[in-house]
């Protein structure tokens, strides 16, 4: 099974997705964002396609091996339709936006302290077309704690706990 996780900055993917690891076995989380660090001295425009591309190469290693994966990054309408190409054999393939209100992905809300330009990140893939469009099942998780939300996103996947 693989899990696309979708959302803005701070909309809650990397906390949904570590409940998700925790409720289903087998399941590696790969966060694109972590990808970055290995490029970190390169402009986040140039390095996405990099970061990309390495996501799901590595997705496609723990797939072969088994595992369940659960890969989370605000993708961009292109990415989205990268991703279903890439990944279009794999059986039991969920697409998923965490949507929580703007202004609530851009509160100081758990240990994640926002910089001046996280905060106008977040307000870029809101209101640009293409940015991070809803893709598969949009959640407001805004008023679900991360393992509801979670919980949620097995029971779409078809996943009894």
């Amino acid at each position: 099974m693989l899990i696309i996780l979708n959302g803005s900055i701070n909309a809650g993917k990397t906390t949904t997705s570590k409940k998700l690891c925790e409720l289903l076995p087998r399941t590696a989380h790969v966060e694109v964002d972590s990808l970055r660090e290995f490029i970190a001295w390169m402009s986040l425009e140039e390095s996405i396609p990099i970061n990309l591309a390495t996501s799901i190469a590595v997705t496609k290693i723990f797939l072969s091996h088994g595992l369940n994966v659960v890969l989370s990054y605000p993708l961009r309408a292109e990415d989205y339709e990268m991703m279903q190409r890439e990944f279009a054999d794999v059986d039991g393939l969920y697409f998923f936006t965490l949507r929580p209100p703007m202004g609530i992905s851009q509160s100081q809300r758990g240990d994640r302290v926002l910089s001046e330009w996280e905060v106008s990140r977040i307000a870029y893939h809101y209101r640009t077309d293409g940015a991070n469009p809803d893709c598969g099942i949009v959640i407001d998780n805004s008023q679900l704690t991360p393992e509801a939300t979670a919980r949620l996103i097995l029971q779409h996947a078809g996943v009894s706990l």
